[in-house]
């Protein structure tokens, strides 16, 4: 993919898969893919931020700073709908800047153990990304911070399977630089 900016160009390439049952670490974010029976793979990853677990917890279920954090580098989010409920709804999308792409999604939330725990669905808008993802977030007090582990079950092999451990590991980054800061007020 080629991108026009002002007048430099600037090339990126589609990244590589992750084969299954490697480890890839990318930045301080550690990702492995296992397959699964129905051909679908399941993400794992695991990093360490320098934060309380119930800092972290409130970044996921909090719209605004969702909207901040989870969307990977060069993107945007808006959160539509956000019900921090078991049961509860949230929809939202995620643009590149020019809005030359775009990506709504949503799901409910089916457990929720403050400042540990969030299962959720994942269900993208787009007919073309068939399918219902189980991601399940687990807080893990360790030495120095909190230890975020991540699974993404029922990923469709293909561009956003491949994308998916660095569009992450961009989203944790973003995640560490919110929680990690220790504001005076």
């Amino acid at each position: 993919m080629t991108t026009k900016t002002n007048t430099k160009t600037t090339t990126t390439t589609a990244p590589k898969p992750l084969p299954a049952g490697k480890t890839l670490t990318v930045g301080a974010t550690r990702a492995m893919t296992e397959e699964a029976k129905d051909g679908t793979l399941t993400l794992r990853l695991t990093r360490v931020i320098k934060a309380p677990a119930e800092r972290i917890y409130q970044c996921f279920l909090d719209p605004d700073a969702l909207a901040k954090w989870i969307p990977p580098h060069g993107m945007v989010g808006h959160v539509d709908r956000l019900e921090p409920k078991v049961g509860g709804r949230y929809h939202m999308s995620f643009a590149t800047i020019n809005r030359s792409w775009t990506q709504s999604f949503g799901g409910v939330y089916n457990e929720l153990v403050p400042g540990k725990r969030i299962v959720h669905t994942d269900k993208f808008d787009d007919p073309n990304n068939k399918g219902e993802l189980l991601v399940t977030i687990d807080l893990v007090p360790v030495q120095g911070g909190t230890e975020v582990r991540i699974e993404q079950r029922g990923i469709p092999k293909g561009p956003m399977a491949d994308g998916a451990p660095y569009g992450w590991s961009q989203s944790l980054d973003n995640l560490a630089t919110m929680c990690e800061i220790e504001l005076p007020f």
